[in-house]
């Protein structure tokens, strides 16, 4: 097959792809072969008619159509790739005249990513985003770190908030015990929240080997129906009252819990980290407030109905995710909102239409800038996300499959796309010492 570009008018891109008279022969032999058993000629078994009895009986073009198919199906995909065209919507086909033993031509007309000049990309003013790390949060992650070392002792003194409780426990509505009510040993820190709200702050003050009624009632929007509002009382027994015990924080505890000698050196470690993760915060903020302002600047773009709507379903899809990893349905949701699919559609539109506009525009100044992604740098983010899977890197391949590999390189072009915004941004750093110099500071970013 050859592919020939013939146009572009806006996003519709048109080419030709040329087949030889033997592809075309090629692909009939293989219709041929997975569809003559749906055919019944008098004088053969089912399945069993050669094909020129066939095509003598249903027309010469019987199989032209599957042909056709299937030809498509191995061969659009190459050329897209070939032409380094990424499709928006459905192509329409236009095929010269078919004949057996014949070539022919099908002529392509797709919509294709919208092709923009940029505008006003190099050079934006954003503000200088700068964040010191301060003492106290080096202090909050070596205490963290300390809690996450602590040890759990027993102690015979009440329960009381931030202790945890080692319990059996049997819930009742009214005299009849409820399914899934009912646990023995059960490990369950107070103040935790995980319980039904009320619960935990019933089993504070209680010891080792006593016996205690919590009475609850469920929430209105509990999850099982049969409980939603309803009164209850669990049964409880405690086995045992737990608190934690601290590592004391010196020398010994870094060489405990890291590769430092002293507690200065880990402290040191942890507040670089720290200032590592408000650096790339700061990047992070900086690069968006650069994006935002080329896309002021290019407002005028605009965005593809079909891409918005792929974008919609696209983001429905991984909400849809984020609701089943928390135990609910979209249609749950729909029905504790009071809303619709329709309604929600509506909602995502202009976050859906920015994200298209704004992958428009960077994908032109990969276009302008000649933004190309290599094999290895293609390679390095593959390999990142093979460790990600705990998998190789050419498995990782084979998963994604060669069209989602292309978009997995645009979608790299795009990160650079973004680094050249912020490369070439200037950053400024807002002051408010003076008057003039305010006034200076505010001029500058309006430029």
């Amino acid at each position: 097959m050859k592919t020939v570009f013939v146009k572009r008018e806006k996003n519709d891109v048109m080419f030709n792809m040329e087949f030889s008279a033997e592809e075309f022969e090629n692909a009939q032999i293989k219709a041929y072969q997975d569809n003559k058993s749906k055919f019944v000629v008098d004088g053969f078994r089912k399945g069993k008619a050669p094909r020129s009895i066939i095509e003598r009986k249903f027309g010469e073009g019987v199989f032209f159509e599957d042909a056709l198919d299937e030809l498509f199906r191995e061969h659009y995909p190459k050329a897209l790739n070939e032409l380094n065209l990424e499709v928006i919507d459905s192509p329409r086909a236009e095929f010269s005249q078919l004949k057996k033993g014949e070539g022919f031509t099908a002529t392509i007309t797709v919509a294709c990513f919208p092709v923009v000049e940029v505008k006003d990309y190099k050079g934006v003013k954003i503000e200088k985003i700068e964040r010191e790390v301060k003492e106290d949060e080096v202090d909050n992650e070596i205490e963290q770190l300390q809690k996450r070392n602590a040890r759990m002792i027993s102690v015979e003194r009440e329960a009381k908030d931030g202790d945890t409780v080692y319990f059996d426990y049997s819930g009742f509505v009214g005299d009849e015990q409820f399914e899934g009510g009912t646990a023995e040993k059960q490990t369950l820190k107070l103040g935790s929240g995980m319980f039904i709200p009320g619960f935990e702050e019933q089993l504070i003050g209680c010891k080792a080997d006593e016996d205690k009624d919590v009475k609850v009632t469920f929430p209105e929007e509990y999850h099982a129906e049969d409980l939603a509002g309803k009164e209850a009382v669990f049964h409880c027994h405690i086995h045992e009252v737990r608190e934690e015990e601290l590592p004391e924080l010196n020398d010994d505890f870094a060489q405990d819990v890291s590769e430092f000698d002293t507690l200065d050196e880990l402290r040191a470690d942890t507040r670089k980290k720290l200032e590592d993760t408000a650096e790339k915060s700061c990047i992070a903020q900086m690069k968006d407030a650069a994006v935002e302002k080329v896309m002021e600047a290019n407002a005028d773009v605009e965005a593809p109905v079909t891409m918005v709507n792929d974008e919609i379903d696209r983001m429905i899809n991984e909400f849809n995710q984020q609701l089943m990893y928390s135990g609910m349905k979209l249609d749950d949701y729909f029905k504790y909102t009071g809303s619709t699919m329709q309604e929600f559609r509506e909602q995502i539109r202009p976050d859906a239409e920015k994200s298209v506009k704004t992958r428009i525009v960077l994908m032109g100044i990969v276009e302008q800038e000649k933004l190309d992604c290599t094999d290895e740098e293609m390679n390095e983010e593959l390999e990142l996300m093979a460790k990600q899977y705990n998998t190789e890197l050419d498995q990782i391949k084979a998963m994604l499959g060669e069209e989602n590999l292309v978009y997995f390189k645009k979608d790299i072009q795009v990160k650079k796309a973004i680094d050249f915004v912020y490369d070439n941004c200037k950053a400024t750093k807002k002051k408010a010492s003076s008057k003039k110099e305010k006034k200076e500071t505010e001029e500058a970013e309006e430029k």
